[in-house]
């Protein structure tokens, strides 16, 4: 049986495409984070951005320096991000074996996504992972912090949160699995607005909220799928880093917001 690859379509603009100056960005941006102590409750998941590194780079990086403290443990990640190129009232897994970066291939879970398949709002979809930019900016991140993982690349379309909850259900397991759900802020809003709008999401956010609109919340629909079952869960949300392309690579007048949140048991 031929062997189905997931190429990158994002290397060369969002992240280098050469592996040793992609190797050297994420490096350089991993050591300027905060992070030092010692996490004291392993993270469960997390929310991160997915722009292009100059900008929302700093900001993820804060997320995965965190993360890589528990390397050992992770040995599967469930990656969902929205869906900006295809129109989608579902949320769809691929049919290819691996995913591939700069950095290497990385496995599908097969087994997983054969297992949530059966949920009517489960569907195959090559074509929304084929552009898709919001999971496959994470991936590199994720193979510099992590030991070999195998993932589960789900892409999120118009689907209530009750919906995507009861997919993290099924996948959710214990210390092994990482949940990692790609999103950025509010978009081309002057400075100041985006960075009041941006502080009501956060609280939103660590609130357990399940009702963030997409106009704050590009990955709304995973988000809110991830609250309702953090809520259910009593995880606690922490803020990790919140800034916009205004602090990093773009000017103030329209600028893009991006936040990284954990979630602890």
């Amino acid at each position: 049986m031929q062997i189905k690859i997931r190429p990158p379509a994002v290397a060369g603009s969002f992240y280098p495409a050469d592996p040793l100056q992609l190797n050297q960005q994420i490096d350089q941006l991993l050591s300027s984070t905060r992070a030092g102590k010692q996490q004291s409750q392993p993270i469960k998941a997390l929310i991160a951005p997915h722009a292009g590194y100059i900008y929302s780079g700093p900001v993820a990086a804060e997320a995965y320096a965190r993360v890589r403290q528990q390397a050992d443990k992770i040995q599967r990640v469930i990656l969902l991000g929205p869906a900006h190129r295809v129109a989608l009232r579902a949320i769809a897994a691929p049919s290819v074996d691996f995913f591939r970066t700069p950095l290497g291939d990385i496995p599908v879970d097969k087994k997983a996504l054969s297992g949530i398949e059966p949920l009517p709002q489960v569907v195959i979809s090559d074509l929304a992972h084929q552009q898709e930019h919001s999971l496959e900016v994470h991936l590199p991140f994720l193979q510099k912090v992590l030991k070999p993982f195998t993932l589960v690349p789900l892409v999120v379309g118009h689907v209530p949160a009750q919906q995507v909850a009861e997919v993290l259900q099924q996948l959710w397991d214990g210390e092994e699995t990482l949940i990692v759900v790609s999103s950025d802020l509010s978009h081309f809003h002057q400075y100041n607005k985006a960075n009041r709008l941006d502080t009501a999401t956060t609280k939103a956010i660590l609130q357990l909220s399940e009702n963030i609109p997409p106009e704050q919340a590009c990955g709304a629909f995973p988000v809110n799928g991830l609250t309702h079952l953090a809520k259910q869960k009593q995880l606690k949300a922490e803020l990790i880093a919140q800034n916009n392309s205004g602090d990093t690579a773009g000017d103030k007048n329209r600028v893009v917001g991006y936040g990284a949140y954990q979630f602890t048991e």
